[in-house]
């Protein structure tokens, strides 16, 4: 097999060992990095098959057996091999990239010509697309290996779902658990199992928490790596909108819609960054990425970068849980520390009660319309082929679909989704994202703001049964979908504890490409506070120490 260059190689293998520490002490794949992971590959005191083998091991632990965290749908049976052929390719001097020979996980939408792809639906079941989507291509030239694909909210929730109704019979009728999907079952958070990890890209936010891989793919809409990093307690980023392909990714929104990395360190989010950004002619979106790529991420990462930025702390979504407050203070005390100006400010009311129904608009809209072209295309024929057969599969009795809250949903999206070409859609698409991009403009220009810095998830991670008296959801609920509708990059970094155990992060959000930056603030402030926990239900095992 020939393998082909990995552009700037030498430059990003330079940088992973800047970035690895002493290889004295045994590698802890809990706190390793890629760059420490390379530099034992390097060193010969590692192989690919030990770091598996030491993955493979955490998820027979902890995944279907024990605390039964439930993240894996499909565990790649060549895992294992691959990893032989990468350690052969070492060996004969071959490196095919940044990640060579590193095990890695990806939510069930990303697709893979080798591994089923069902977005957790019970109705894709056992379907394998005719090709890698283009970032997984890409993540496999550059070495990395496939150990299983995760459990996602079904149809990345807003795909078929009861979000925006006012109607609590409604909201009752299609409120799905949280983490819960009809293919992959019911997904726990490791650190409080009887709370939720979070949608869409739960399970990915929950298998890496509990380190079953290196790290791994997530999505993000409204919040779907966002979300699962923070009540997860790990790093995720949301690029700039444009900055990552979709192709091959199976779409809830394409207006919004974009993947992103998740990982335990700042770092290796900024590798994998390096290896999937970039334009590709099959996405037309990432056509505005074209020269505003960095040569490499991690050239941000740098102890004092948050030395003299001009922080601007959106004070619209905490004051609504003590405990979580009290460690988001914390961080605010860091960031001063750290050399960073702090302005409080409050986004404009309009902008925060006004853009959830433009959003749900253009999501349930774009849905219907997408996820038919998605199927037609990438699924064979004996599957559905577009949301009118989602709905009648899911609610008739004879299919034995699972999920009566998704049926549900399902159909009232079918229902209350709108044409492409219709003038509320168009309207919503257009002037209310505009709007929302304006109010966010308007606060970093007047407060002169290098980044925003706010309350990640006000609450922290929710119980996975849901209220029994549901309500709308409110409009400080959460800042997560400014970022999607301004197409704007946005940063998740742990921030500490609550004294019940559960995660509290803080997100770093910038304006279009300005990606790298928001990696070297996070890289500082994680480095000042280390507040990266291994949850309590997943501790540690002999075998996460390597190359002793």
């Amino acid at each position: 097999m020939k393998l082909r260059p990995f552009p700037q190689l030498a430059l990003v293998l330079a940088g992973l060992l800047a970035f690895s520490t002493a290889r004295a002490a045994p590698l802890n794949i809990e706190t390793a990095t890629i760059a420490d992971v390379q530099a034992a590959f390097a060193d010969g005191s590692l192989t690919s098959q030990q770091l598996v083998r030491a993955y493979l091991a955490r998820i027979d632990a902890y995944d279907k057996k024990g605390p039964a965290i439930n993240t894996v749908i499909t565990l790649n049976p060549k895992a294992l091999d691959l990893a032989r052929q990468r350690d052969a390719e070492r060996k004969a001097g071959k490196i095919r990239g940044p990640l060579h020979g590193v095990p890695i996980v990806l939510k069930d939408n990303y697709d893979t010509f080798d591994m089923p792809t069902t977005a957790g639906s019970w109705l894709l079941k056992g379907s394998v697309p005719p090709s890698d989507a283009f970032v997984v291509k890409r993540l496999r030239d550059a070495g990395a290996i496939i150990l299983a694909k995760v459990n996602m909210s079904e149809f990345a929730s807003g795909g078929g779902s009861v979000g925006g109704a006012k109607d609590p019979a409604v909201l009752k009728a299609g409120a799905v658990p949280d983490g819960y999907s009809s293919m992959g079952g019911q997904t726990h958070n490791p650190h409080a199992l009887d709370h939720g990890p979070s949608g869409s890209s739960g399970g990915t936010g929950a298998s890496i928490a509990a380190v079953f891989a290196q790290f791994g793919l997530g999505t993000d809409t409204a919040s779907s790596v966002r979300g699962p990093s923070s009540v997860n307690g790990i790093v995720g980023l949301k690029p700039t909108t444009g900055l990552m392909s979709r192709d091959g990714i199976v779409p809830l929104s394409l207006t919004l819609d974009t993947g992103g990395p998740m990982a335990r360190s700042v770092y290796d989010i900024a590798v994998a960054l390096n290896v999937m950004a970039g334009p590709d002619p099959a996405d037309p979106m990432t056509a505005k990425s074209e020269g505003r790529v960095e040569k490499d991420y991690t050239a941000f990462l740098r102890k004092g970068a948050l030395t003299g930025a001009r922080i601007g702390i959106a004070r619209n979504f905490d004051g609504q849980d003590e405990q979580v407050d009290a460690v988001f203070k914390e961080a605010l005390d860091s960031l001063r520390k750290l050399g960073a100006t702090i302005i409080d400010f409050q986004y404009p009311e309009f902008m925060i009660e006004g853009r959830s129904d433009a959003f749900r608009t253009v999501v349930q809209s774009e849905f219907k319309a997408q996820i038919a072209d998605y199927l037609k295309k990438n699924t064979g024929p004996a599957y559905p082929k577009t949301l009118d057969d989602l709905v009648r599969l899911a609610n008739d009795p004879k299919t034995g679909y699972p999920s009566p809250q998704k049926a549900y949903a399902l159909r009232y999206s079918d229902t209350v989704a709108l044409a492409l070409d219709d003038p509320v859609y168009l309207a919503a698409k257009n002037e209310g994202f505009a709007m929302v991009k304006a109010a966010v403009d308007a606060d970093i220009r007047k407060y002169q703001l290098d980044a925003i810095v706010y309350l990640s998830s006000p609450r922290a991670a929710a119980l996975i049964q849901p209220s029994a008296n549901p309500r709308p959801a409110s409009a400080t609920g959460t800042g997560f979908n400014i970022a999607n509708m301004a197409g704007y990059p946005e940063l998740i970094v742990p921030a500490g504890m609550t004294t019940a155990g559960l995660p509290v992060s803080i997100s770093i959000l910038g304006p279009a490409f300005s990606d790298g930056k928001l990696l070297g603030y996070g890289y500082d402030f994680e480095q000042a506070t280390h507040a990266l926990r291994l949850p309590k239900y997943t501790p540690a095992l002999p075998g996460d120490l390597l190359g002793r």
